[in-house]
């Protein structure tokens, strides 16, 4: 639908997310929060260590959660800490990063974790490449986001599900005998779930979700290529 003179498109779509039902809308944002690209490296984190039984064979519980606490405090807990204290100083309206131009600073912060993440990683023999390789998708998807914010305000929610998408891609064609299929299954099913949540949820358009869905996917495999 063509939006009339003088209104914004992001009003059009706005107001079409406002005419949505109240449970669904509730829905939308309730995923939205659940999978926020910030949680999706711990979940892969997660998945990786306790559910795949191949990729952390010999190494003990404790040192499992170790890693998830230094992915939880280095993807999670300090790029998000960033938000809420640029929040709190004024540098940015709203914690949802509704505008590109808030974005810019959150984008540069968290591509220092995650690369930092992605050196500890690289370093340490006992941490599985496929990980590493991983985190270096993470700071990969994130840098060229950045780069295209300039532009357009692609979707964040939409690069985290693809690269969970991406990683179980990557699995399946690396590690033929691992069985990914039920997770991978998960994943599409969770990426449609997601995407459809922000069309209701924020004011993206199909493009800004489709295009960031893409290079959460697209990233994984050039990360795998280099680190694997």
């Amino acid at each position: 639908m063509n939006s009339l003179p003088g209104i914004s498109s992001s009003r059009v779509r706005r107001s079409h997310a406002d005419n949505q039902p109240m449970l669904v809308r509730f829905f939308a944002h309730f995923f939205s929060v659940l999978f926020h690209p910030l949680f999706i490296p711990l979940y892969v984190t997660y998945y990786l260590a306790f559910l795949h039984p191949g990729y952390f064979n010999g190494i003990g519980e404790r040192e499992k959660m170790w890693v998830i606490l230094r992915v939880a405090v280095n993807m999670v807990f300090f790029p998000l800490i960033s938000v809420l204290l640029l929040k709190a100083i004024g540098f940015i309206d709203s914690i949802f990063l509704k505008t590109r131009k808030e974005r810019i600073i959150p984008y540069i912060i968290s591509n220092i974790f995650f690369f930092w993440m992605y050196l500890v990683f690289r370093n340490q023999s006992e941490i599985p490449l496929i990980l590493t390789a991983f985190v270096f998708a993470v700071f990969l998807a994130s840098s060229i986001a950045l780069l295209a914010n300039t532009y357009f305000k692609i979707s964040m929610h939409a690069i985290g599900v693809g690269g969970l998408i991406g990683i179980l891609l990557v699995i399946l064609g690396t590690n033929t005998s691992s069985p990914v299929t039920i997770p991978f299954a998960i994943a599409v099913l969770l990426a449609g779930i997601v995407c459809t949540s922000r069309m209701i949820a924020s004011n993206h358009t199909q493009k800004e979700v489709y295009l960031g869905l893409l290079w959460g996917i697209i990233c994984q495999i050039i990360s795998a290529a280099i680190v694997l």
